[in-house]
């Protein structure tokens, strides 16, 4: 069977038989950053599909259902309309800060995907800091938000970029505590190592309950940093319209759109990578069979698979649990989910020391 590594072996030597070593690197970054723009936009497009039918299952209707075949084509009219739309920006806007405000976004969201390992042999950068750089990087998304707040010169939008500011700084700290939690017991900030470390059986079921705690305390941060319901107080439309992107229309609205579903993707990433084995799969002390049959199954078929079981949890949660106040949210990231985390990883850090993990 053909692997992804010699994919990637073959696209190297082709290009250095063609170009100079500067141009085959400069070659194969954009190669590189087509291919997950690409893959990101197909992402999005059947993740608006899926949340629009998972929407309608959860509430007893079909969901879309006129344009194209079980209404699979009505995304792609969806973003041709956004295309079309005119993009108007008011006279009081501050126009380069309003103007760059979504693209920064953008960016953000796009380097975070750098370090991921989509399947064996098919990763951008590995690097020794690679759940770090994730981190670190998803946390500069907040001064775009801000960014789009202030700029609009619009009250209900700076409102909006003061809570979402406020939301996505205190929930990194649970879901940032909970991989550490991981971290601690595989011992690396890699991404490919974190996988390794997996290949005896998923870290959510052999770190025991502090990691089974560790997880769903991440599913939920992570659904508050997101800002999606029922943490979507950034953009409450009763209170304050739209929030932060009030002022946005056309595309600049359609890249804020963009930007959350690419946040999920993000988030569905390093959820299946830390605590579901990313592309490995899933195998039984002992059941040597099942597990033969479990190889035959493509790596890539694994991740992907654990992508979308994350990803419908996420939506799960905003077409069941009603939205919280901004006091309420608040609480309970500092009243409860940081403290807990906090002695979780302490709990955490015991087993590793004692070596009770599996």
């Amino acid at each position: 069977m053909i692997q992804f590594s010699d994919i990637t072996s073959w696209i190297h030597e082709t290009l250095s038989g063609l170009l100079s070593p500067g141009l085959t690197f400069l070659a194969e970054l954009v190669l590189a950053g087509v291919a997950v723009l690409a893959m990101v936009l197909v992402f999005v497009v059947i993740f608006v599909y899926m949340e629009r039918k998972v929407a309608g299952f959860m509430q007893l209707r079909y969901g879309p259902n006129r344009v194209g075949i079980w209404g699979s084509l009505q995304v792609i009219a969806d973003v041709f309309k956004l295309l079309l739309k005119e993009s108007f920006a008011p006279d009081s806007v501050d126009k380069l800060l309003f103007n760059l405000a979504p693209y920064l976004v953008l960016a953000v969201s796009f380097m975070a995907l750098a370090p991921i390992s989509w399947a064996p042999g098919l990763q951008m950068w590995d690097t020794n800091i690679g759940v770090l750089f994730i981190s670190a990087v998803s946390s500069i998304g907040v001064i775009g938000i801000l960014m789009a707040g202030w700029s609009s010169n619009n009250k209900y939008s700076l409102i909006g970029a003061m809570r979402s500011g406020a939301q996505i700084v205190s929930y990194e700290l649970s879901a940032g505590l909970s991989i550490l939690a991981v971290v601690a017991m595989c011992g690396s900030l890699s991404v490919h190592d974190i996988i390794q470390s997996q290949a005896d059986g998923w870290w959510i079921f052999k770190g025991h309950l502090p990691i089974i705690f560790s997880f769903v305390v991440y599913v939920i941060a992570s659904t508050a940093e997101c800002n999606r319901a029922p943490f979507d107080l950034a953009e409450a439309e009763s209170e304050l319209t739209a929030g932060y992107h009030t002022e946005y229309s056309g595309m600049g609205f359609g890249i804020f759109y963009l930007t959350e579903y690419i946040n999920m993707l993000v988030v569905a990433m390093v959820a299946s990578t830390v605590f579901l084995g990313g592309w490995l799969p899933f195998h039984i002390y002992g059941f040597e069979a099942f597990n033969h049959v479990m190889n035959f199954i493509p790596s890539w078929i694994w991740f992907f698979g654990k992508i979308f079981f994350i990803i419908f949890l996420i939506m799960w949660f905003r077409w069941t649990f009603p939205r919280l106040r901004i006091d309420q949210l608040l609480k309970l990231e500092w009243k409860y989910l940081l403290p807990l985390s906090i002695v979780n990883l302490v709990i955490v850090a015991f087993i590793t020391i004692m070596g009770w993990h599996f």
